[in-house]
């Protein structure tokens, strides 16, 4: 079970009063006057570069999440300006500009082609650290695994390292739940979209439906259970997080991520996903949704609702049971497990960071990933730390930095030596004086719905 978040968050009283600190003139001259670079590699994908006049010799190969395949080379502004003022060059690609967004097919490749652009262009770095977020985090996971030689250790921010196929499963049991239970007897396509539009539309009505079911007793309970499938945080932005017994709360902040416009987002990135494998990867066929639902830290929440509302829970999972007929496609599914797995190994060290509440990736992601890499037997190349914060990749400033700083060490030492551990990157990071920080010793709970051997 995980760590409960009112107890992580006891631990930072006073935490996020520090101020800013300017970095000194010579720093900050350095971050002004860096070299930009750029170029393009062989499939069209640009690359972009900058390098301060006072290079300490380290690059960092930034990887971009979900989105526009437009270059980047770090997650912030002010990350870029502070790595840049420490002296550190920084690359990273668009991946392919020509496929879908999901561009797994490229990324690691046009990574990889960046550094031989870099080195071309600038010098050979003496050390490179990989650092990605989001769906980067996945890149750099493939990264981590392939880039021995390569790259000399690497971060993940808020990680997509389930994978696709993961990804697409567990969004959609609770799609499926939410079109079977609040939208019975109607047509809702859940997977093959033919375009984007028709992918908005989904999303259009399950939201119009999760909107409507928010102000009945039975809607509610529904909507949790739907969310205990999609792996959703009950703490959302903007709210305090909800009492560990109070399963009304926990629902209403589950709701409002959902509000918010969360299953336009799922929606959309199923589609280019979909674009990307060449068809849909995912299936219910045969779920047993009783056993997904106590396999879920929500399960408790999920039955006291039912409870309240009066409703018979086994009776709603029986018609979801009854109903499940998708079927993933084996080619589609073969393209994710090639393009969008980071498959089971490490190649280099890696340290991945997660907020515990992360609505778009939860954080149970980390969890099924550090069970395959620890039965490939590389466990101990991998570390994991969480930060106490709703949100996708809602890191401050001095949170990332610290994180780096971390790989940086663990590279140039060639062992772990607790700079990685919650309490120590806590210090580093309030160290730095670039804001708040809130790290936290935090356990995941299991990814419901996730395939250990993916």
């Amino acid at each position: 079970m995980p760590a409960p978040l009112p107890r992580a968050l006891a631990a930072l009283a006073g935490a996020l009063l520090l101020t800013l600190a300017a970095p000194a003139a010579a720093e900050a001259d350095d971050a002004a006057t860096a070299r930009h670079l750029t170029g393009t590699l062989a499939d069209d994908a640009t690359w972009i570069a900058d390098v301060p006049a006072h290079w300490n010799g380290t690059l960092v190969l930034f990887s971009h999440g979900f989105g526009p395949t437009v270059a980047q080379d770090a997650p912030t502004p002010a990350v870029r300006s502070q790595l840049l003022s420490e002296g550190y060059a920084l690359a990273g690609s668009s991946y392919d500009p020509h496929g879908s967004t999901w561009a797994l097919e490229s990324a690691e490749r046009d990574q990889f082609a960046t550094l031989d652009a870099f080195a071309a262009a600038v010098a050979r770095p003496a050390r490179t650290l990989s650092v990605g977020q989001s769906m980067g985090g996945l890149v750099n996971a493939r990264i981590a695994r392939d880039g021995g030689g390569r790259v000399d250790a690497a971060l993940g921010m808020c990680g997509l390292v389930a994978g696709g196929t993961d990804l697409d499963t567990y969004q959609l049991n609770a799609e499926y739940t939410l079109a079977g239970l609040l939208l019975p007897g109607q047509e809702v396509r859940l997977t093959g979209f033919a375009d984007a539009a028709e992918a908005s539309a989904t999303a259009d009505r399950l939201t119009a439906a999760v909107t409507s079911a928010q102000d009945t007793a039975e809607g509610r309970a529904r909507i949790a259970l739907a969310a205990a499938y999609l792996n959703l945080s009950a703490w959302s932005s903007g709210a305090k997080p909800p009492a560990p017994h109070d399963a009304a709360a926990q629902e209403e902040q589950q709701y409002a991520w959902l509000a918010q416009g969360l299953l336009t987002f799922i929606e959309g990135g199923r589609y280019a996903m979909e674009q990307s494998v060449g068809g849909n990867n995912s299936g219910n066929a045969g779920t047993d949704y009783a056993a997904l639902l106590a396999r879920s830290e929500h399960a408790p929440q999920v039955r006291e609702l039912y409870r309240a509302a009066g409703l018979d829970l086994r009776a709603d999972l029986a018609v979801l049971a009854a109903g499940s007929r998708t079927v993933a496609d084996p080619a589609a599914v073969a393209a994710a497990r090639r393009t969008s797995s980071a498959g089971q190994g490490l190649g280099v060290p890696l340290l991945d960071v997660h907020t515990v509440a992360d609505n778009l990736v939860p954080v149970e992601q980390e969890d099924a990933f550090a069970d395959r890499v620890r039965a490939a037997g590389d466990g101990s190349l991998l570390r994991q730390a969480y930060v106490a914060r709703p949100g996708h990749c809602t890191f401050t400033t001095a949170e990332t930095v610290a994180a780096v700083h971390a790989i940086d060490r663990r590279a140039a030492l060639g062992r772990w030596d607790g700079a990685e551990r919650p309490a120590a990157l806590q210090r580093a990071a309030l160290g730095l004086r670039l804001g708040g920080a809130a790290y936290v010793p935090y356990r995941p709970g299991e990814l419901n719905g996730a395939a250990r051997s993916r």
